[in-house]
């Protein structure tokens, strides 16, 4: 089976070239802007690919032929697609166009991965049924981009995810998890939400998750997260109880504490029940994703 991926020098994008590219039944055509940043040199091919260029996309997925696409690449700083709408638009929904249209033409299966961000946060955790209402032009694109995928004649998956977190290969993003951890080590005080509701998600998980709606050519719409509904606060308490840190640096706060740009959900969080029962899909506890990332910074030195 071939499997094109975009975004892959990101975090989603790496993990799922991890998981790939040792399948012997796949072969894996990895995509993203510019050079190749990956830390794996075997069992995939890489093309440059901008997204936002159409006649790019055509040209790729015409020259490679995959049977399916996995299109994670998108803009996902909530706060700087606040700011910069143009570039957001692009990149989220115009890009999308594009990929779409080159489904279209060359026949491939869509897995397209969207976000909670779709959804107002009133009446969290959500199920795939759930309309969706957007509070944040981050959460407006991908809704305007899921009514692309949804509208359009390829066969398609959608993957929803909440709060993805995870160690990429060169350390460049933090997540909660490093962030509490290293504060607390330097006797940092943090204040931490307690009235915002996630599923945190490894993004192993959100790889396999993508990979099953895949290669099982899965159509509709799929919840792909973590299995636990979580305040911030809460994963924070659970971070300084693994790492064995002093919880008497984190404060609890309300979000209205925090000056953000963009608006946040307050309740998602989501129910996978869909996926489990459909595709296979078994995520991490938050606790077990914990020390698989405390596994992988000791790997590091």
């Amino acid at each position: 089976m071939r499997i094109l991926i975009t975004g892959a020098n990101g975090l989603l994008g790496q993990k799922l070239v991890g998981l790939l590219a040792p399948d012997p039944d796949i072969h894996l055509i990895a995509t993203a802007r510019g050079d190749n940043r990956l830390p794996f040199s075997e069992g995939y091919t890489y093309r440059s690919m901008d997204i936002t260029n159409r006649q790019q996309v055509l040209n790729v997925l015409s020259e490679t032929q995959p049977d399916a696409v996995i299109h994670g690449a998108a803009m996902t700083d909530v706060d700087k697609c606040e700011l910069q709408k143009d570039d957001c638009w692009l990149q989220n929904v115009t890009a999308v166009e594009h990929i779409v249209e080159a489904c279209a033409q060359t026949g491939a299966f869509l897995c397209h991965v969207s976000t909670d961000f779709i959804f107002d946060g009133a009446a969290g955790p959500y199920d795939e049924q759930a309309e969706g209402n957007p509070i944040s032009f981050y959460g407006w694109s991908k809704y305007a981009a899921e009514t692309v995928v949804r509208r359009s004649p390829v066969r398609w998956g959608i993957a929803r995810t909440v709060l993805v977190y995870g160690i990429a290969h060169d350390m460049s993003r933090s997540n909660i998890i490093l962030w509490v951890k290293k504060s607390l080590e330097d006797g940092k005080n943090i204040r931490v939400v307690t009235d915002q509701f996630r599923s945190p998600t490894l993004a192993e998980d959100l790889a396999a998750g993508c990979s099953l709606i895949a290669k099982q050519q899965a159509e509709g719409i799929f919840n792909i997260s973590g299995k636990e509904v979580l305040t911030p606060y809460e994963m924070a308490i659970q971070t300084a109880d693994y790492f064995g840190l002093d919880k008497s640096f984190i404060t609890q706060a309300d979000g209205s504490t925090f000056t953000q740009t963009a608006r946040r959900p307050p309740r998602t969080g989501f129910i996978i029940d869909k996926a489990r029962t459909v595709l296979g899909y078994n995520p991490h506890s938050f606790a077990e994703g914990i020390a698989l990332l405390a596994d992988q910074v000791a790997a590091r030195g």
